[in-house]
């Protein structure tokens, strides 16, 4: 199995498993982190896991490698085609910041609030008040306002996430996507990790952005949000 098959389920039994909550056969992230849960197989036991870590009622994200089919017990909530690409050669990180460039900031705590806002804005993916302690996440203000982030969020041994990439409709066109994706990558690249993403396979204009940086498609996965049914 590649590193990045199942890579949820990899995530929370390996390098996150400090964040995730358990039960038999899954594991989910705690809510406050992100929605993000998996199983060791989509097996009738997996999905049982899956209820047994929600309790009462709650909803949980998987990425499957099928499309979801209705089971007893959930609702789908949301769905989709996710494209995982992956940067293997490096390619497209030459420096891209001057002098004149806009100053990047690492983003913690203090910005909770902000980059929940931003990422509301924007929908680049789940964001909740703690995912900026899966990793760096890094910033770009003006006046003083965030406009662009990208970090960090899936790990798996031998490679990390660049996530959360995103632009306030009102500060589009300057390359803020890209200068912060290049740090990101920059900084994984230099822990000897290689670089991966999701991204709507629909997305057109940000895979194209994606592929000019060195990352290569890699599989399509079926996102379902799923809403535990009560009973």
């Amino acid at each position: 199995m590649h590193p990045l098959d199942n890579v949820i389920w990899k995530a929370l039994t390996t390098r996150q498993a400090e964040f995730a909550e358990s039960f038999a056969e899954a594991r989910r992230f705690v809510p406050e982190v992100t929605a993000l849960a998996g199983f060791r197989e989509p097996t009738a036991e997996g999905y049982e896991s899956l209820k047994g870590l929600l309790g009462g009622r709650g909803t949980i994200a998987l990425f499957l490698e099928e499309p979801y089919h209705a089971r007893a017990g959930w609702e789908l909530a949301g769905n989709g085609a996710v494209l995982q690409m992956v940067c293997e050669n490096g390619s497209g990180l030459a420096a891209s910041l001057n002098d004149d460039g806009p100053e990047m900031v690492e983003l913690n705590a203090a910005d909770s609030a902000e980059m929940i806002e931003l990422t509301g804005l924007t929908k680049p993916g789940p964001f909740n008040r703690r995912t900026h302690e899966l990793g760096t996440y890094l910033g770009i203000r003006r006046g003083g306002k965030l406009v662009a982030m990208a970090g960090e969020r899936l790990k798996v041994p031998g490679y990390t996430e660049v996530s959360a990439v995103c632009t306030h409709p009102e500060h589009t066109g300057h390359g803020y996507a890209r200068l912060l994706m290049t740090e990101v990558m920059r900084r994984i690249r230099s822990r000897g990790e290689t670089p991966f993403l999701h991204v709507r396979a629909d997305n057109a204009r940000a895979i194209e952005l994606y592929e000019r940086l060195g990352f290569r498609r890699r599989v399509v996965s079926h996102l379902a949000v799923l809403r535990k049914i009560a009973g």
